[in-house]
């Protein structure tokens, strides 16, 4: 923990703006992950979606507002966690943010839940000294996945799982990807969403990832499309087909899983993910949450899509495929819980590493 302060502290300070201020408009943050801009203000949309700033006081206020009955952030200071933040939705009043001693701090904010509960809405921060951070400059990751890739139903230290709604439980913060990018000094996005699968969703048959991919907020009839220029991943994650094997709430018909439409659907996805980033790796993760019969059958046709791509691109790097072992969850719902998520973390570091050194 106290080489990331470290590193995060010294990264950032070469890639700050030169002229500090006490009020930080959010036209002039740098944004990273799935957003888009409206008029002044910064929409963040996906989960872990996030901006930084440097500031010389002990605190600072953050003006921000969500169009859902409440939300979440979490923030660290000087590359250390200091936790959650609720968000109403009030647009007026600030949110104090605690920083310690008079600074210089290095302050990052972090989208907490995902795009199913609305926007959040960044206004403005004042303080002393602010200062926007831009992204440094490093490798980048993306996380394509459902809600395990979002971190939902992960964090019971607020709310048991018996209490709160959905998003309550969430920590995108701490979830897999974001834990992996850090260890790794990357850059990430998470493009991921609850219940979604690449051919059916959990309870449904769309909007599917596919179907949503290259909408910035990764929902149905959106009008806000994904620009895929401003960034270009050295390695995309791909971790889907929990949801396309569930069997549902039991109650909504449902057909039995049908492999070559998986296959099918999977293969055409990793295609267009390749129109849109040519040069960077691709990895297909399976579930740590499925086993028995279903995970024997996702792990072939994860095979399967790995064989078809490969032959479709011979002269791209081939697909590379990590596949978790049983995993006894510990979160809401039959998820991992943000302990499983650690345990996740560190078995994919490695495997990361490797792709990120490849990727060059």
């Amino acid at each position: 923990m106290i080489f990331r302060s470290l590193f995060i502290g010294v990264l950032t300070l070469s890639f700050c703006t030169a002229i500090s201020q006490d009020k930080l408009p959010a036209s002039a943050l740098h944004p990273y992950g799935r957003y888009w801009r409206s008029g002044s203000q910064l929409e963040l949309a996906g989960p872990a979606a996030h901006f930084g700033f440097r500031a010389t006081g002990a605190e600072c206020n953050l003006f921000a507002f969500t169009r859902n009955d409440h939300d979440y952030l979490q923030y660290e200071v000087d590359g250390r966690y200091k936790g959650k933040i609720v968000i109403k939705d009030s647009a007026h009043a600030p949110t104090l943010l605690k920083l310690g001693t008079p600074g210089p701090h290095t302050v990052w904010i972090y989208r907490t839940t995902e795009s199913g509960a609305g926007a959040l809405v960044i206004q403005k921060i004042t303080g002393k000294g602010l200062q926007p951070l831009a992204r440094p400059n490093a490798p980048g990751i993306e996380f394509i996945g459902n809600s395990i890739t979002c971190g939902a139903a992960a964090d019971t230290a607020e709310y048991p799982c018996t209490l709160g709604g959905y998003f309550d439980h969430s920590n995108s913060y701490d979830a897999y990807g974001p834990r992996v990018a850090r260890a790794l000094r990357a850059n990430y996005v998470l493009s991921s969403v609850s219940g979604i699968g690449v051919y059916r969703n959990w309870n449904s048959n769309s909007p599917t990832m596919p179907e949503v991919y290259g909408n910035a907020d990764l929902r149905d009839n959106s009008r806000r499309p994904w620009d895929f220029t401003a960034w270009q991943p050295s390695v995309v994650s791909i971790a889907l087909g929990t949801n396309d094997l569930s069997h549902g709430d039991g109650h909504t018909p449902r057909q039995p899983f049908d492999s070559a439409a998986f296959v099918s659907a999977f293969t055409k996805f990793i295609q267009t993910v390749k129109s849109h980033y040519p040069a960077a790796r691709i990895a297909i993760l399976n579930s740590p949450t499925v086993g028995g019969k279903d995970g024997i059958l996702l792990r072939n046709c994860i095979v399967a899509v790995k064989a078809r791509v490969d032959a479709l691109y011979p002269s791209d790097k081939p697909i590379a495929l990590h596949f978790f072992g049983p995993m006894t969850v510990r979160g809401c719902g039959g998820h991992p819980s943000v302990e499983d998520h650690g345990l996740l973390a560190d078995e994919l570091v490695p495997f990361f590493r490797q792709l990120l050194q490849t990727a060059k």
